[in-house]
């Protein structure tokens, strides 16, 4: 499976050990991640020396061919958001995972749009495994 992984990078970083465990436990498996390197620390060396527009028709295209979108969203991201947004509008089914007990936006966690799951996770672990249940599933049934 060919999985987009949304995460912050101007934000904040402070999940980022599990945007990397995310990553890597998806790479393991077998699945096609282009934005790995998202979830590296040295992400903001690499990024700051891509043009804007360089990321977003990559970022767009990247989206576009992918068969899923996960998103770690526990920091508020525009990115993030905008990334979500238009994999949805272009039915790509989309895993929005965030820290329990933090408030996250009412625009995902009341969207009930037939594409978008929303899950909260208590650690790593717990984030893991709400992964491994989304890439399980049939595309048809997300």
């Amino acid at each position: 499976m060919n999985i987009y992984f949304a995460c912050s990078i101007t934000g904040g970083r402070q999940y980022e050990p599990v945007y990397q465990a995310i990553t890597h436990q998806l790479l393991a498996e077998g699945h096609q991640v282009p934005t790995a390197h998202l979830a590296e620390s040295s992400v903001k060396v690499y990024e700051a020396s891509v043009d804007p527009r360089q990321v977003y028709e990559r970022d767009i295209t990247w989206i576009q061919k992918c068969d899923a979108l996960i998103a770690e969203v526990s920091t508020p991201s525009h990115g993030v958001g905008y990334e979500v947004s238009f994999a949805l509008s272009i039915s790509k089914p989309v895993l929005c995972l965030y820290q329990d007990g933090l408030v996250v936006s009412k625009m995902l966690t009341g969207n009930t749009h037939s594409n978008l799951k929303v899950k909260a996770y208590q650690g790593v672990d717990d984030a893991l495994a709400a992964v491994r249940e989304f890439v399980s599933l049939p595309l048809v049934d997300l």
